[in-house]
């Protein structure tokens, strides 16, 4: 199975588990821009070149040496499972993708007939997402009608193939405090060139695909949309110390424990 989703530095400064929709744009170009001193122009998932990604046949066996011997400080970045789980229904089924066309095609003629989803002109964003939120669940749980899309699929599954496999995280923290986390992350590592945070742009390449949040996030969810939400992303909630009780709460209510994070996810 080898390392999915994994990006490493050139210079093999940092270590880095992809999971969707949290701030993995940023990530990529920050990665980027301390190995060659500018950002990539364009979006870094489109990258080819310039730095090594599990999906470049080249890059697996230098990912695979560098993790396999913790060589790097390895890391990754999650999510409020509340706000998550929006983005992605406001990104991917709401929206329209930088190739002018729906996500995935036919999916959300699917999701139509099969789930009564209507994203076209001013739809009723609480009733669809909450529809999205029961489709979410069946692609999860049963893997009906579908397998679980890498964006609304749980954080802990992403992070769980890293240390299945032999990887180690040196550190995992928020995209709720971006800043903080990957300050930590720098200033653990010699990098070629150095990056000051406080001067880079926000590298969201969602923003825009989909149509404006009309509502607090806590408007979305009921208390059926609450259990639901829960019963999808209770690991998530439980590992990463997010608060379920209170959609309102965008931020962890404790720390992350790294030992803890390893022995359940190891399996």
């Amino acid at each position: 199975m080898g390392f999915p989703g994994t990006w490493m530095t050139i210079s093999e400064s940092m270590v880095y588990r992809v999971v969707p929709k949290c701030a993995c744009s940023s990530i990529g170009q920050i990665m980027y821009f301390t190995d060659h001193g500018e950002f990539f122009d364009g979006d870094i998932h489109d990258a080819q070149s310039g730095l090594h990604k599990w999906a470049l046949s080249d890059s697996q066996p230098l990912i695979e040496a560098n993790v396999r011997a913790n060589k790097s400080f390895a890391f990754t970045c999650v999510r409020n499972p509340y706000t998550r789980v929006l983005s992605s229904f406001f990104d991917k089924i709401a929206g329209i993708q930088r190739n002018g066309q729906r996500y995935r095609g036919n999916l959300v003629p699917q999701l139509a007939q099969q789930y009564g989803i209507n994203v076209d002109g001013e739809f009723d964003q609480i009733a669809m997402f909450r529809r999205f939120l029961l489709f979410a669940r069946d692609t999860i749980r049963f893997r009906k009608p579908m397998d679980p899309d890498i964006h609304w699929s749980s954080q802990s599954g992403h992070v769980s193939t890293f240390i299945a496999n032999g990887g180690k995280y040196n550190q995992i923290f928020w995209t709720e405090a971006f800043n903080d986390g990957m300050q930590t992350v720098l200033d653990s590592v010699e990098t070629p060139v150095g990056i000051e945070l406080s001067d880079i742009p926000r590298f969201n390449e969602s923003e825009g695909h989909g149509p404006k949040r009309a509502h607090p996030v806590e408007d979305f969810f009921d208390d059926l949309a609450i259990h639901l939400t829960y019963e999808i992303y209770k690991r998530d909630f439980d590992l990463f110390r997010y608060d379920f009780e209170n959609p309102a709460n965008k931020l962890p209510i404790g720390e992350i424990d790294l030992d803890e994070v390893h022995a359940k996810l190891s399996g």
